[in-house]
């Protein structure tokens, strides 16, 4: 049960929901049909501020469109209608009524819609305005509530120092094909419809050059492209606030009787039961991730988006820092298994194992909140099938107190059945034979740790004692490497490292080397011997700790590399060579100069701005994610910010992200990579971010998958092909792709 979270401050809500459009067509014959969930959305999150936060009605406004037995009037006086006029002057007020620090929530369910931009300076002439839907649209005098000036509204809140949570439960009028899904209804216009009506252009909010100066701050003063914002296609990446929208801006945001009655929002059904199950102590990407789960799970084509500050405690102006985590996306009873939002693309391959923790966990040492052991099956392009192997017996703390669900002989589950009283449909709930009575439940939006790679996964490492001319006086080389090789057992992750001695053969390639020189260190070499550079301070043969940090350097660099090379070398895949990725300097008249032409790594000067542009050659929206792979061996998201996971790009546009270039301390120069992936499907990269060497890494990472056009080939060719169905039209690597530009960066 959720409770108010901070009691110093007050909490204020608009809640805003249109049933009721009244009667409209717009240019080419669409037009905003009627809903039927929308205020009851609202009627039920104002019952929920009401009872579970104690929120004063007198601090909850509302703006309602019902329908009446009059389907051409809404039932509610005009005073009390969402027109423009209105919903303007009760952000204002709301505005005005907040004081710093108090808790301001917005909650808008109804349509979302597109027109012609009314700011063709800022967008172009071909621009569109991502808009909310009054409930008054179809006169030709009725006015939008635009983008700009959303934004506009919500920085006057936050530079005002007001807590603001947004919750959009609409969808945009275009972008993919539609269709409606039985039994529910779309929250847009059924087609990639934009409104060319003539309208107003002045605005209430404030006047366009304060609009389009807000707007040019927000994203950087970028201009002619309508690719300006973030992953929810309604506003810049978030600064201060929290927004929750229904999908992406070429998705459908859905409704539907959830209860075989009454129809609801998809994203607010499952924000409410979220809230009424997880409580208000956690952050709001912990409540994102089970909304994702159960809405894309029944509806492929809507994907809530989270932008802003997630890692924000819900209702509170506190952060707390998670660790990523993949998140359980659906749960298959009959078949024993579970959903993974991680696939080819952030490198999981078969026969990886994950830890699924209880639902809301965010702290991932706290070992007595495991639930189940899962090993995957099934790899697809962002997610991946895990059978369900071990359950833990929670009564026990101890980790590694827990049940196999097979028995030694690999004979078919036979320790796992369902319990017999009915459950519901997206809870799996395991229990070991009568005479130990401990359940464990897996949840939708369950979060799931990487506990160890694939087998081939495994980076090979040579123990190399130095040549006797080389060795260090006083110091036994065997007996330092010896305790390289035992302090592996010791250290978080050391599935990734294989040792082995000098003379040992391998069926793979060496990947390291780790040897003492004549100043008795430990060194750690590439392949062919070179040492590896920027690997500090150095680790003294005999220091307390230095063995075990030599294997703890091994596996981060195991990591590192993983992601580096992680690529999708598929010839076939139709993404082949549709992402283009350029390194830009600003070159006279603002325009964008490339720098970095086939066979040259540029090189830039510490605090130099420079441009990554990014454009989509396919046909299809993308789903863009740059990473930064930096010099002290870190990995970190830089684009998009905030929460957000990815930032779709329409076909044929680009974008350009501005980035200032620096060094860890200390270093005079040092080379970095800046990794761009592409997927069609909604995924997330944080679960690779790596901190820099030596720093505590926050759980093990996603790797490096096969080669997938190795294995289709090898599969099609085999004299005995595997026992599987292969459909190349949903092979994994036709649904993502990456590209990387490297640069050096000097004092």
């Amino acid at each position: 049960m959720a409770k108010q979270a901070n009691s110093t401050s007050k909490f204020f809500a608009l809640l805003i929901g249109i049933d009721c459009y009244l009667p409209n067509t717009l240019p080419g014959g669409s037009s905003y049909k009627s809903l039927q969930g929308c205020v009851r959305d609202i009627n039920h999150v104002e019952a929920f501020l009401k009872n579970n936060l104690q929120v004063p009605p007198g601090q909850i406004i509302k703006l309602t469109a019902s329908h009446s037995d009059n389907s051409k009037q809404p039932k509610e006086p005009l005073e009390q209608l969402p027109t423009y006029e209105n919903i303007v002057a009760k952000f204002k007020e709301l505005s005005e009524l907040a004081q710093p620090q108090d808790q301001v929530y917005i909650h808008y369910s109804g349509h979302g819609g597109r027109a012609t931009t009314i700011y063709p300076e800022l967008k172009g002439k071909n621009g569109v305005d991502e808009t909310l839907v009054p409930t008054d649209i179809g006169n030709s005098e009725a006015r939008y509530l635009r983008d700009l000036e959303l934004a506009k509204i919500l920085q006057n809140m936050v530079d005002k120092g007001l807590i603001v949570t947004v919750v959009l439960d609409s969808c945009h009028s275009g972008g993919a094909t539609r269709g409606g899904v039985d039994d529910s209804d779309i929250r847009g216009l059924n087609s990639d419809a934009v409104d060319t009506t003539s309208r107003p252009t002045d605005s209430l909010v404030a006047s366009a050059d304060e609009l389009i100066q807000t707007w040019q701050k927000l994203t950087g003063e970028q201009k002619n492209t309508r690719n300006l914002t973030a992953s929810s296609g309604w506003l810049p990446e978030p600064k201060g606030y929290v927004l929750l929208a229904a999908c992406r801006d070429n998705e459908y945001a859905y409704e539907y009787a959830f209860n075989g009655k009454e129809r609801n929002g998809a994203l607010t059904y499952w924000l409410l039961d979220s809230l009424q199950k997880l409580g208000n102590e956690v952050t709001y990407k912990t409540i994102h991730d089970r909304i994702l789960a159960k809405v894309n799970s029944q509806f492929e084509r809507q994907i809530p988006m989270l932008q802003g500050e997630g890692s924000r405690v819900v209702f509170s102006g506190q952060s707390t820092s998670s660790q990523s985590a993949v998140i359980v996306k659906k749960v298959d009873l009959p078949k024993n298994r579970v959903l993974l939002q991680a696939g080819e693309a952030q490198g999981v391959r078969k026969g990886a194992e994950f830890a699924i923790y209880q639902l809301g966990t965010t702290d991932f040492t706290q070992n007595h909140k495991r639930v189940a052991l899962a090993k995957i099956v099934e790899v697809l392009a962002e997610e991946s099938w895990a059978e369900v192997t071990a359950i833990f017996e929670q009564k026990n703390t101890n980790v590694d107190n827990y049940r196999t669900t097979r028995d030694t002989s690999s004979n078919p589950v036979r320790s796992i059945s369902a319990v017999t009283s009915p459950q519901p449909q997206d809870t799996l709930r395991l229990y070991t034979p009568p005479a130990t009575p401990t359940q464990a439940i897996i949840e939708d939006g369950a979060p799931a740790l990487l506990l160890s790679p694939g087998v081939k996964l495994v980076r090979k490492v040579r123990l190399l004692p130095p040549e006797e001319h080389q060795q260090a006086l006083g110091i036994n080389p065997q007996e330092a490497l010896a305790a390289v090789k035992a302090a592996k057992a010791k250290v978080e992750g050391n599935g990734w490292v294989e040792f082995l001695s000098f003379d040992e053969k391998s069926d793979e390639p060496v990947t390291y080397q780790v040897s003492v020189n004549a100043q008795g260190e430990y060194e750690i070499l590439d392949a062919g011997g070179e040492p590896i550079i920027n690997l500090r301070p150095t680790l003294k043969v005999g220091d307390p700790d230095a063995a075990a940090s030599v294997v703890n350097r091994l596996v981060h660099l195991s990591k590192y590399h993983a992601t580096l090379q992680l690529d999708n070398n598929d010839p076939l895949s139709p993404l082949a060579g549709k992402l283009k990725v350029e390194l830009c300097t600003a070159g006279e008249n603002r325009e964008l100069k490339p720098i970095n032409a086939p066979g040259n790594v540029p090189t830039l000067d510490v605090d130099e701005y420079a441009f990554l542009r990014i454009r989509n050659e396919s046909n299809q929206v993308l789903n863009i994610t740059v990473l930064a792979i930096q010099p002290d061996w870190s990995i970190a998201q830089l684009h998009p910010g905030g929460a957000a996971a990815f930032e779709p790009l329409d076909p044929g546009k680009e974008k350009a992200i501005r980035f200032q270039t620096s060094l860890p301390e200390g270093y005079k120069q040092g080379a970095d990579v800046l990794k761009v992936f592409a997927t069609i499907g909604a995924t997330n990269f944080r679960s690779l971010e790596l901190p820099a060497l030596d720093k505590p890494r926050k759980g093990t990472q996603a790797t490096r998958a096969t080669n997938p056009l190795e294995e289709l080939l090898a599969a099609v060719a085999s004299e005995q092909p595997p026992n599987r169905n292969i459909n190349a039209a949903a092979y994994p690597s036709e649904k993502w792709t990456t590209e990387q530009v490297k640069l050096v960066v000097k004092m």
